[in-house]
């Protein structure tokens, strides 16, 4: 696999925090204790990885310290716990989503690297349903969201109020398929929606409407992705295969097969070359897009992987970072 093989796993390391023996690319255990739930969302920045699971806290990992040492907790961020949580590209705002319906917003100081809360989002009618997945728009000024009812809401967050900008709706008025999944492209145009039927739909956030309905998956599509060049959408969930669709003219041009679960999580690599995928069988695979197939699979925990999430890129190498219901994060590097 050129370049791409991942580290020896079974490697051991004295734990900077705790002097504890540990797992080179785990974060000691001992250390990770917080987590006392199942991880069900990451989200990467340039400097940190935020986790968010079944519990009413939100950590923060600090990425550019080969410990990955924990830099903060925020504590009572959900109540009820939290299910999604995103990041834009430049690392300045997260949003998070609550099983108590509500959604908030973080913000980053940058002289401290402290996170802390930026708002809520229609705070007033939050309802669990009501909001799913989340994506943020590469500058943290807009807000995907899906409903339990097959809706699309676009929000723009980065004045004072947060207020709702766009309203899709993929099946008559409160009919639609529970929207598992959601992605904003880089260059903004495009909303993707995934959703429990099957279906995968992409629309023109410049004229409102939707752009392609997409075939090729009959079963529930627990991810969706778009390639940094915003030129091909990734879908992937129950049926155990990652489709491929061209933005031009929604053409479905190809499947990544080899997987033996649902695929819960995809995401691309910095350059669009790979595509992470994270299922319930505990697998994480890399794949590489132009020969479509696996080139690396790790397969360390049984226990289902809920988040994968490439983190940016640096001069060193390339690294990812997955979480899941063994409630621990773990750090992946190329080897070199």
């Amino acid at each position: 696999m050129a370049g791409k093989a991942l580290k020896d796993v079974n490697s051991l390391c004295q734990c900077p925090g705790c002097g504890e023996t540990k797992r080179t690319h785990r974060l000691c255990q001992r250390c990770l204790e917080a987590h006392i739930t199942d991880i069900f969302s990451v989200a990467a920045t340039p400097r940190a990885v935020l986790s968010a699971g079944g519990s009413s806290t939100i950590h923060v990992h600090d990425t550019r310290d080969p410990a990955f040492p924990l830099r903060q907790s925020i504590s009572d961020a959900h109540r009820l716990g939290c299910h999604h949580i995103c990041a834009s590209r430049d690392g300045r705002v997260a949003a998070s989503a609550g099983f108590g319906g509500e959604v908030k917003l973080w913000s980053l100081n940058q002289d401290t690297g402290e996170w802390s809360a930026g708002g809520e989002v229609a705070a007033s009618s939050a309802k669990p349903g009501e909001v799913w997945a989340l994506a943020l728009s590469e500058d943290g000024s807009y807000l995907a969201s899906t409903t339990h009812d097959g809706r699309i809401n676009v929000w723009h967050v980065a004045g004072e109020q947060p207020r709702k900008i766009q309203e899709y709706e993929t099946g008559s008025a409160g009919s639609g398929s529970f929207g598992m999944s959601v992605d904003l492209s880089r260059d903004g145009k495009y909303t993707a929606s995934g959703h429990q039927n099957g279906a995968v739909y992409i629309f023109n956030n410049d004229t409102g409407k939707i752009l392609h309905s997409l075939s090729g998956l009959a079963k529930p599509v627990r991810a969706v992705a778009f390639s940094p060049a915003s030129t091909r959408l990734a879908a992937a969930g129950d049926a155990g295969i990652i489709a491929l669709y061209d933005m031009k003219h929604g053409e479905h041009v190809g499947n990544l097969t080899g997987s033996s679960s649902w695929i819960t999580a995809v995401d691309w690599s910095d350059t669009g070359e790979y595509l992470l995928s994270g299922s319930m069988d505990g697998k994480v695979k890399v794949w590489s897009v132009e020969r479509a197939a696996c080139v690396a699979t790790h397969s360390e925990t049984d226990k289902a992987l809920w988040a994968v999430r490439w983190l940016p890129k640096t001069a060193k190498s390339e690294m990812f970072c997955t979480a899941g219901a063994n409630r621990s994060l773990s750090f992946y590097r190329e080897a070199t």
